[in-house]
Formats: structure tokens, C-alpha cells, sequence
């Protein structure tokens, strides 16, 4: 009977929150502008400060932040009764169309197609039969299964798959054992650093490599690779280590009879499917990793899942109706505002205003690699990565790649609370950790990722 009065509740905390952000962002516009500033110029300051504030409050959900940001642009900039020198908005509607949308909606197709057919199940049950049970070669297969997962698909879909597997085990094993804590902290710090490995690994990396394509700088998927996969293993080793030395006292085997339960009675169709999904998924990797070879673009080779796993039965409409068009929503609306704050001149203003002070460029980019950490931690990282990777741009002129690949890499680092990102969120609800425990990943990660990122591509830069 009390549902109703708490909807009511959070209805109206939602509505504070969002006419506070619009206060907020009136202030703030008001105060920051310049007497330079056009009416283009000022409609798109204050619409980056109330995204910023709906981001971080959640007064909406963040996909709807990004619809609102579209409408707003169109609407505001496009009316000549609104804006004196209205624009061609078509711009900023065509961002679900772009390259970084196809490449994610790509990887959304294999991720659906390795879950359907259980394919993922097998993978990791696989995994788990190869590792032994000793905790520690638990704990090492498992996080480094978790962040080979979440190199080819969404980091949350990976921290889902990998705990909902291991569930009986942690039910057997109850609050108090050191290997739940340590498997609950590792997972989700694997499945997050994992994201670093690949373009589709984390929407900060999509953001980053799609601002690069609008000033004419290419990252292919194996460049990405090149820069993110070795701080990825680096950091996920680290963390392992440093979990088995703080959780894995007791050294004792551990059964593994919770894995009986998983019917391995497989029909011929569905074995006939997952050697489809194997051939498909491989040929994708190959041609997105050989794209300077051949010359197909990384998004047109993202057509291949999405033609052949629905012409060849494995996806179904149902199937296509379950994807997460959200997240494709919310990168598409961070495009348009990264666009925006592009061609109004804003970041070419305040840019050049940094750019006067005489500050070593390495010192730039660690103050926005630790910037992405911390604003990540308390709002969305895909968020974060829209503000601040076109920020570095207009700034750091010249090392333009190297500050938007950090800044992407940077932003899966943010582990300091279970709402950071979404593998905590997960983990936290199984309802074996406390808040206080994810502060060693937090602080531990938080700390050395965005430091490991900076060193490794200047390096290979």
C-alpha cells in the first residue's frame, strides 16, 4: 500500500533536482559568460551546465538527458524567432548515424548472440573447469575471464553473466568468507578495466575516437587496442594480486559441485547456432583488426553481425527489441553536444584562455586524466568523457590523440562507490559487500589507473 506515496516521492525529488539544475545552470552561465558571447554561444553554455547537473542529480534518466540535449540544440538553435543567426541543425541529429553508433550497435549483436545460445555460459564454465580450485586460480580465471569478456561486449553484460554464474558458490560461501569479498571486488574491477581493451569496450572509449573523427584523426580498432589493452591486463593483475594477498588466507580447494546444475544437454540446433555465432563473431574481430589492411571501415564491418546473425535465425525481432538502445541514445546525444560546444566557439574561447597560461602540457593531460577519475566516480563516465574530451582537444593543441585516448582510458577507472559504475552497482546488489568495501578497488585503481594510461600512450605515441 506504500508504493504509490514513494513513487510520489521520487517523482517529486526528480523534479526538485531538475528545476535546481536549471537554476544552477542559469547562475553559472551568468556568471562565467563573456560580454563577447552570442546568443548561439550562450543557449549551448547553459545547455552543457544543465546536462551536467541532470548527469549528475539523475533527475532523468541519462539517455533522456541526451534526447534533450538534440531537441534543445534543434530547437533553440535551428528557430529564427529564438536565435538571430540560426544554423543548420542537421548536424546534430545525424549523430545516430554515425560510425561509433554502428560500431556499438555491432558489438550489441554479438553480446545478444553469445547469450542466447549460451555461449557465454560455456566460455565461462570452461573457464572455471581450467582454473582449478585453488581460490586463488579461482579468482585469476574469473578476472581474467570477466575482462576478456568485456573487451567484445558491454562491461555490465559481462559483470552480470560472470556473477549470476558464481552465485551458488557465493551463496555457499556466505558474507564472511575472504574469496566472496575478493571474487565481488574483482569482477567488477575486471570487467571495468577490461573495458579499456577495445573501441566497443566502454561508451568513454566510442567519445573519444569519435571527437577524433570530426577534427580528421583516425583511431582504428587495432590503434585502440595497441593503447588500452596493456593498461587494461596491467591494471586487472594488479588488483588480482592485491586481492589475494588482503582476502585469500585460507588456501583450501574449493568445490565446485555448484557448477552440476547447469544442464549441458545441447540440441542440434543449438550447437548448429553457436558454431554460427563462433564464425561470426571471429570473422568480425579479424576484419575489425585488420581494417588497415583491407581498407573497410571499422563501422561497415560492423554490418556483418548485424546482417547475418538475424538473416541467419540466431537474433529474432524480439531479440533486436531487448538491445540496449539507450546507451546508443545517450553516446548519440553526448556527439551532438560535443559538436555543439565545437562549432559555437566555446571551447575555442575558454581554450585559448587556458592556453595563455604557461602550463607544461604533460601536467594538462594529468590534471584531465585525474579530473575524468574523479567527476566519473560521482556521474555518468560517459558524461564526463563528452565535457572534457573536446575540452582537451581545443586545448592541448598537438597531442589531440593523446589526450582523448587518455581521457577514455581514464574514465573506467572510477570504482570508489557502488553507484561509480554499473559492475559495482551489480555487485553490491547481491547484497555480500558493504559500502566501505569497494573503496580498496577505488582507491586502488582510481589512483594508479589514469597514471598507468598517461606513461603507456605517450609512450607508444
Amino acid at each position: 500500500m506504500d508504493i504509490y506515496p514513494k513513487n510520489i516521492g521520487t517523482r517529486a525529488k526528480s523534479l526538485i533536482n531538475f528545476f535546481l539544475s536549471m537554476i544552477v545552470a542559469f547562475i553559472v552561465t551568468f556568471l562565467i559568460k563573456d560580454p563577447s558571447f552570442n546568443t548561439t554561444q550562450l543557449y549551448v553554455l547553459f545547455l552543457l551546465f544543465f546536462a551536467m547537473g541532470l548527469w549528475f542529480t539523475e533527475a532523468i534518466p541519462p539517455f533522456a538527458v541526451s534526447i534533450f540535449i538534440i531537441a534543445y540544440l534543434v530547437f533553440m538553435l535551428g528557430n529564427k524567432n529564438l536565435n538571430p543567426a540560426p544554423e543548420n541543425v542537421e548536424k546534430y541529429v545525424t549523430t545516430f548515424s554515425s560510425s561509433i553508433i554502428w560500431l556499438m550497435l555491432g558489438g550489441f549483436f554479438m553480446a545478444a548472440a553469445m547469450t542466447k545460445t549460451r555461449l557465454d555460459e560455456s566460455l565461462f564454465r570452461f573457464t572455471l573447469k581450467i582454473s582449478g580450485t585453488k581460490p586463488r586460480n579461482l579468482l585469476i580465471g574469473l578476472m581474467a575471464t570477466t575482462m576478456m569478456a568485456s573487451i567484445l561486449m558491454s562491461n555490465t553484460a559481462a559483470t552480470a553473466m560472470v556473477i549470476a554464474s558464481v552465485m551458488p558458490l557465493l551463496n555457499k560461501l556466505g558474507d564472511k568468507s575472504g574469496l566472496t569479498k575478493a571474487l565481488l571486488l574483482g569482477i567488477p574491477i575486471a570487467a571495468t578495466t577490461g573495458g579499456m581493451g577495445s573501441i566497443i569496450g566502454s561508451p568513454p572509449n566510442l567519445i573519444a575516437v569519435g571527437a577524433l573523427e570530426n577534427i580528421g584523426i583516425k583511431v582504428s580498432f587495432l590503434d585502440w587496442i595497441i593503447y588500452g589493452l596493456p593498461v587494461a591486463i596491467t591494471l586487472t593483475a594488479i588488483s588480482c594480486i592485491v586481492l589475494i594477498r588482503l582476502f585469500l588466507k585460507d588456501k583450501s580447494p574449493v568445490s565446485t559441485d555448484f557448477l552440476n546444475h547447469v544442464e549441458t544437454a545441447t540440441s542440434k540446433e543449438n550447437k548448429l547456432q553457436r558454431i554460427v555465432v563462433l564464425i561470426i563473431i571471429s570473422a568480425t574481430i579479424l576484419l575489425w583488426l585488420t581494417s588497415t589492411i583491407h581498407g573497410i571501415t571499422v563501422a561497415a564491418v560492423s554490418a556483418i553481425p548485424l546482417v547475418f546473425l538475424t538473416l541467419s535465425g540466431v537474433l529474432n525481432g524480439k531479440d533486436v527489441q531487448g538491445l540496449p538502445w539507450d546507451t546508443l541514445l545517450l553516446v548519440a546525444g553526448g556527439l551532438s553536444l560535443g559538436i555543439a560546444l565545437q562549432n559555437s566557439g566555446l571551447l575555442e574561447h575558454y581554450a585559448q584562455q587556458l592556453r595563455n597560461i604557461k602550463v607544461h602540457y604533460i601536467i594538462l593531460i594529468v590534471l584531465f586524466a585525474y579530473m575524468t577519475m574523479l567527476f566519473s566516480n560521482i556521474m555518468s563516465n560517459t558524461a564526463t568523457s563528452t565535457v572534457l574530451v573536446p575540452l582537451g582537444i581545443a586545448i592541448l593543441v598537438g597531442f589531440e590523440s593523446q589526450v582523448s585516448i587518455i581521457i577514455g582510458l581514464s574514465a573506467s577507472t572510477a570504482l570508489f562507490l557502488p553507484v561509480s559504475t554499473p559492475p559495482n552497482a551489480i555487485a553490491y546488489s547481491t547484497g555480500f559487500l558493504k559500502v566501505s568495501d569497494f573503496r580498496i578497488g577505488g582507491i586502488m585503481v582510481g589512483l594508479l589507473g589514469p597514471l598507468l594510461a598517461i606513461l603507456w600512450v605517450l609512450l607508444v605515441s
